[in-house]
């Protein structure tokens, strides 16, 4: 008897991941199992290219490392159990929390490992159970989020088309052939229509290797630059009279701040060449020119004052408000199109409290009235990807209770009392968008089944709340709760049913945010001193923590400046595990340190500081700004631990964001 062929569909979807360009995919199904993972050629934007990250997920989905069964750890060992027991015992210490110390003595730890608009289902949880203990700020983007809602009263940017308005472009700490290809693209196109490009960066990477000039800078000084740049355009004339008088609050204080120093302290501090900056004030003054700041400039303890100051060179240039212009830094107004209010029911929370996202397992550790009894684990694996990872380990094992859901057993799940598996984005439907570059919101359908007993968070969320008296909240199908995420734009004509058919929507933007130089803040100008924030609000001259600048002791002590960059082949700690070759700490250097110390590609070394150390092999860069160190962040601890043994938990200038790149320290070679 012949056997029965069984024929390859494929189908459309999205990428899930937290990243810049948001993906269309097609993805192959056979025999209820995804074969293979490609770009979908008719998205609008992302057009049929997709990055290896994306074609990670047919490892992913497939991977004989998934979680299968919910797990309970007994006498130290994990154990299968059921999902009724798992959810019943869950359950019951929810009751016993709330009835004995209140429901804040729950801590929910969230990340954004995924997109998906039904992932925020977990706050909808929390809320209705009376509200818990959440955190707030972020590891990746908060402090530049927060400086451009002080500056613009919103953190905006221009659509990605918009690029071939540009005559300049400034890629300012943003390497986009790592991390947003599709813009990556597009530069090269604008680039032989003319356009020039300008990439500001410590490391010479692939944006750098096809710009007109690569302008290296001391790390962290990335606001002392634009403060050049500014000063010199005032000093030529370049300024925009019009747009300053007529659209701006503040101006004098910053006029005041640059007369308190020379060009030639900032050249110095910044390391880079007053010709530089001068050459940069020609550029911004030849408008119009676009600037495109990355989310590691403003990772360090003055990283709010950086954004802010790069804000005001394209203001001060009336580089605001034009077609080819922009401080193009986020897009907000892409995740503000969805009814993210009742999704998340946060009216219906009767307590709250919040920990520092950067602080939470010291804030852990410390907790009172109520101590911290149980802490929730969703959408991310704080102890690779927090900083300070000895005081996360601390906090995440001392806790009575640890609940964790993921795919995989990450290094906190291994801590954990319970590990519920998840389904990946293949097993569930869902919309996807990003806040970062484009402007449109992508469908995701449910394309294969979930292996072993593996169930979708929505199903976890729904059958606690059930157990807990509040299961009426969530009684709705899958394509209700998607319906209501997209009340906003019904009468726009954008359906969940017209999304389904075309499989990507695009948004009702500002394609160029604040052409009528109308703003959000309160004066309804742009604000060079943020009004409403007081001394706060006041452009300074900041510089890091750890620099010589700061703490010239510390530098003395630990004299190399620390980046953890993005990884290439893993959306930050994701995919480590699924890489075909083993991975291993990777130590990147600039020249200047392997002829100091005698390094050659491939010695192992340890790098360290007081909060702790990794061992890994070098690998000398080319071009790095002196004293410049890189090492991937995420690696989980089988492979060499993370590098967030070494980073610092302090918050960063306006408290909403990380200073993950504020580190500094030494290295020595290993027998």
């Amino acid at each position: 008897m012949l056997g029965v062929e069984t024929l390859a569909e494929v189908r459309k979807a999205a990428c899930p991941l937290n990243c810049w360009d948001s993906c269309g995919f097609n993805v192959t199904i056979e025999q209820d199992r995804v074969m293979k993972v490609e770009g979908d050629p008719e998205h609008p934007i992302t057009q049929g290219k997709i990055c290896g990250r994306g074609r990670m997920l047919e490892t992913r989905t497939n991977s004989t490392q998934r979680l299968l069964h919910p797990l309970k750890k007994v006498n130290g060992t994990f154990e299968q159990i059921s999902w009724k027991q798992a959810l019943d015992e869950i359950a019951e210490k929810f009751k016993e929390i709330k009835e004995k110390y209140g429901t804040t003595a729950i801590l929910h730890s969230h990340d954004y490992a995924n997109n998906g608009i039904l992932k925020n289902i977990d706050q909808r949880f929390f809320n209705c159970y009376g509200g818990v203990t959440e955190l707030y700020g972020s590891l990746c983007w908060g402090a530049g989020i927060e400086a451009q809602k002080w500056d613009f009263g919103n953190a905006w940017s221009h659509e990605p088309d918009d690029l071939y308005n540009s005559k300049n472009i400034i890629v300012w700490g943003r390497n986009v052939a790592r991390t947003n290809m599709h813009f990556y693209e597009k530069l090269l196109d604008v680039k032989k229509q003319g356009a020039n490009i300008y990439v500001i960066d410590p490391l010479f990477n692939a944006t750098a290797k096809i710009a007109d000039e690569h302008i290296t800078i001391k790390p962290g000084m990335d606001g002392l630059l634009a403060a050049g740049v500014i000063k010199e355009m005032l000093r030529l004339g370049f300024e925009d009279r019009e747009f300053i008088e007529q659209s701006t609050h503040g101006f004098i204080d910053l006029v005041e701040l640059l007369a308190s120093v020379s060009l030639e302290k900032l050249s110095e501090m910044t390391e880079v060449s007053s010709k530089v900056m001068t050459k940069l004030a020609h550029v911004y003054a030849d408008k119009p020119t676009a600037t495109y700041m990355g989310l590691g400039l403003q990772r360090y303890t003055n990283g709010g004052n950086t954004i802010r100051l790069i804000d005001a060179l394209a203001a001060i240039s009336g580089n605001i408000g034009i077609a080819g212009g922009g401080a193009n830094y986020a897009n907000l107004q892409v995740g503000q199109s969805f009814a993210f209010d009742e999704l998340t029911l946060a009216h219906r929370r009767n307590d709250h409290r919040k920990f520092s996202i950067m602080k939470q397992a010291e804030e852990v550790l410390m907790a009172t009235d109520p101590e911290i009894k149980m802490i929730v684990v969703t959408c991310g694996n704080p102890l690779t990807q927090v900083p300070d990872t000895h005081v996360v380990e601390k906090a995440f094992s001392t806790v009575e209770t640890l609940v964790v859901i993921d795919q995989f057993m990450t290094d906190t799940a291994m801590l954990a009392d319970y590990v519920l598996p998840a389904a990946t984005a293949f097993e569930e439907e869902d919309l996807y968008y990003s806040s970062m570059y484009h402007h449109y919101v992508n469908y995701g359908p449910k394309l294969v089944s979930s292996p072993g007993e593996v169930q979708p968070d929505l199903w976890i969320w729904t059958q606690l709340a059930g157990r807990l008296g509040f299961g009426e909240d969530f009684n709705f199908s899958r394509e209700e709760w998607l319906e209501m995420t997209l009340k906003p734009l019904k009468e726009k004509g954008m359906t969940l049913e017209k999304l389904k058919a075309q499989h990507t929507l695009e948004l009702p933007v500002e394609k160029i945010p604040w052409h009528d130089h109308k703003f959000q803040t309160p004066t309804g100008k742009f604000e060079f001193t943020a009004r409403q924030k007081g001394d706060l609000g006041h452009l300074t001259l900041a510089v890091p923590v750890e620099s010589k600048w700061e703490n010239p002791e510390l530098a003395a002590k630990y004299p190399y400046h620390l980046l953890t960059i993005h990884p290439m082949r893993s959306n930050h700690s994701q995919n480590y595990h699924l890489l075909t070759a083993k991975p291993k700490v990777k130590v990147e250097i600039a020249p200047n340190i392997a002829e100091d110390l005698g390094l050659e590609n491939g010695d192992c070394v340890r790098v360290w500081n007081d909060r702790g150390e990794v061992k890994g092999f070098i690998s000398i860069l080319t071009k790095a700004h002196p004293d410049t160190i890189n090492i991937d962040e995420g690696i989980w601890k089988r492979f060499g631990g993370s590098v967030n043994q070494m980073t610092s938990s302090r918050d960063s200038d306006n408290g909403l964001g990380s200073t993950l790149y504020d580190c500094l320290v030494n290295l020595e070679k290993l027998d």
